[in-house]
């Protein structure tokens, strides 16, 4: 287990609606966080990485990180070292950590507990949900545009994704004629098991892929690039990582969600319970469309995109 400390500041914002009981804290001592593998994924871990570094342009705390926390022993020994440092909120980045913290949170009521993407209850502990149907849908109407061989393929972690029936829906709301081929690596680093299905796909002439798994996404990235096939990018903008072979990519916004979730935490007005964030939120977003993506399709997108935004209903 690898332990890194970062000294950092913190101001932050948050909107959303969440249900059950308000944190009485009106202020942050210091602050935890604990992620399931490394930081070096380019991808959901970096993320909550960069959410770290952007506290330290907010108020004055002490932040202290800890990586490979993969069980909850582990998280227990985590969360008492914390608590020990005066650590009175802590993010545990990922879906497992919403289990871990129900285990835990009741020994340490001082201490707020956030995750993601789990279902929680009770006091002093929240989980955090990217609304990520809605991202996935509108990355797959760019992909229906720009596939020339009407098959496209999705590459997921796992079947609990709502962003890969998001994607397969757009999809077909752009041409219900598109074959599109999912399957599951089911683990979120595996990249021989990635792109062994990423071969199986393409010799069965899929042309647009997207790689909706943060530990292989970076190397079927590269794979797909270079036999000149298009890809949809995760989590980040990964323009940077692709070129003009990332159609665009499903963002989420990690380091404006810790922001948003601290300074409400530090006015006493986090809630526990199960919050939800959209596009409306500005923390999901489309990443930079490709030079490859003509104009009309971009503004085909966009424009479905704002009346979203407006409406809260998909294109139906």
């Amino acid at each position: 287990m690898r332990n890194r400390f970062v000294m950092a500041l913190l101001i932050f914002v948050l909107v959303g609606t969440g249900c059950a009981t308000t944190s009485s804290t009106s202020s942050i001592h210091r602050v935890g966080l604990l992620v399931e593998d490394t930081i070096d994924d380019q991808g959901w871990n970096s993320k909550g990485y960069q959410g770290l570094l952007q506290i330290q342009s907010s108020l004055k705390v002490d932040v202290q990180f800890k990586e490979e926390i993969n069980s909850l022993s582990n998280a227990k020994m985590a969360v008492e070292e914390f608590a020990q440092n005066d650590v009175n909120l802590v993010f545990g980045h990922g879906r497992i950590f919403a289990e871990f913290f129900t285990e835990i949170k009741d020994e340490y009521p001082h201490i707020h507990f956030v995750s993601f993407n789990g279902s929680v209850s009770g006091d002093n502990i929240t989980s955090l949900h990217f609304e990520s149907h809605s991202m996935g849908f509108f990355a797959g109407m760019v992909a229906a545009q720009m596939s020339e061989t009407d098959h496209i393929g999705v590459i997921a972690a796992y079947s609990w994704q709502p962003e890969v029936a998001g994607f397969v829906e757009g999809v077909h709301y752009q041409d219900e004629s598109i074959k599109v081929s999912v399957d599951y690596v089911g683990d979120w680093s595996n990249t021989e098991k990635a792109l062994d299905i990423y071969e199986g796909m393409s010799k069965l002439g899929a042309d647009v892929f997207y790689p909706a798994g943060d530990g292989f996404h970076v190397q079927l990235l590269e794979e797909i690039k270079k036999e000149g096939k298009f890809a949809i990018g995760f989590i980040s903008d990964q323009s940077d990582l692709g070129g003009s072979t990332v159609l665009t990519s499903t963002v989420q916004h990690v380091d404006a969600l810790y922001q948003l979730v601290a300074d409400r935490y530090s006015k006493g007005e986090l809630e526990s319970g199960n919050l939800y964030y959209d596009f409306a939120d500005g923390v999901i977003s489309l990443g930079q469309f490709s030079s490859q993506v003509p104009d009309d399709v971009q503004a085909n997108v966009n424009q479905a995109i704002k009346e979203y935004v407006q409406t809260g209903k998909l294109p139906e």
